[in-house]
């Protein structure tokens, strides 16, 4: 699946905070995250906690992202994909550090946090 290039601009345009959604028995969980659009249809997060176990569970996720101005929407962008833990410590430690870049933390916060790249299967999105 690609994401159409318009969407790609949009996750990378500006550090939003996105909504990841996991469903574990049938029990759904949706929960913000800091992530990055990582090129070749796949975003990265790093997280903990149930989240992350959700997860392990079951790798089906969806990700939702929004900008607004004054509460009127401007665009937004919603993810449906695939996730994997990465338990590479330097891969998750490279990722840590892109991450808190693009929104302005020190590259060693977080540092307790599992990377999980999602590979998108599918993309849509609306501008208005």
């Amino acid at each position: 699946m690609t994401i159409p290039p318009e969407a790609e601009r949009l996750l990378e345009s500006e550090p939003l905070m996105a909504h990841l959604g996991t469903s574990v028995d049938d029990r759904p969980h949706v929960a913000p995250v800091w992530y990055r659009y990582a090129e070749d249809d796949a975003v990265e997060i790093v997280t903990t906690g149930r989240k992350l176990s959700n997860v392990r569970e079951n790798p089906r996720v969806a990700l939702s992202v929004q900008a607004d101005d004054a509460g009127q929407t401007r665009w937004m962008v919603t993810l449906l994909g695939t996730a994997t833990v990465v338990d590479d410590e330097d891969e998750a430690t490279d990722a840590r550090r892109r991450i808190n870049e693009k929104y302005g933390a020190e590259s060693e916060a977080y540092a307790e946090n599992t990377l999980v790249r999602i590979d998108v299967g599918s993309a849509s999105y609306q501008t208005y």
